[in-house]
């Protein structure tokens, strides 16, 4: 049950991780159109994104996740703490999206096109730091 438990996670991950790195891309292109029917199409495809994508699959890496931690008993583990650690800014990220996501519905977007193409890779740092951790477990 721990294999299948861990492939769950792996695969909510992925998924997440993915949404994690498209959204703000397209708030760059989206910061890009203006108003107007492009900006219709985005708020459509960045809604859909956050909502059926990124949502459930964060959902079920937490569960996934603990449910790891349960079976797992690496409850003492250094790497483990410092992982959990990156996770929560992680989760605090998707957060942070999910209210850009709706300050674009609303057209209340302020931020340029450059501050999403710096916020674009945090994710991905975050994502390098976790997967460090939890391969090389240095502590």
């Amino acid at each position: 049950m721990y294999l299948w438990i861990k492939a769950l996670h792996v695969i909510a991950v992925i998924g997440w991780m993915a949404g994690l790195l498209y959204l703000p891309r397209l708030f760059v292109y989206h910061t890009e159109v203006g108003q107007g029917a492009p900006s219709a199409l985005f708020k459509k495809m960045e809604r859909r994104l956050a909502l059926y994508i990124m949502a459930p699959m964060m959902i079920v890496a937490w569960l996934a996740g603990l449910a790891l931690i349960y079976f797992g008993s690496f409850h003492g583990a250094g790497w483990l703490h410092a992982k959990l650690a990156l996770v929560v800014l992680l989760t605090g990220v998707h957060f942070y999206f999910g209210v850009t996501q709706k300050a674009f519905e609303r057209d209340e977007n302020r931020r340029p096109a450059k501050f999403f193409r710096f916020v674009n890779e945090v994710p991905t740092l975050l994502m390098i730091g976790i997967v460090v951790l939890v391969i090389v477990k240095p502590f």
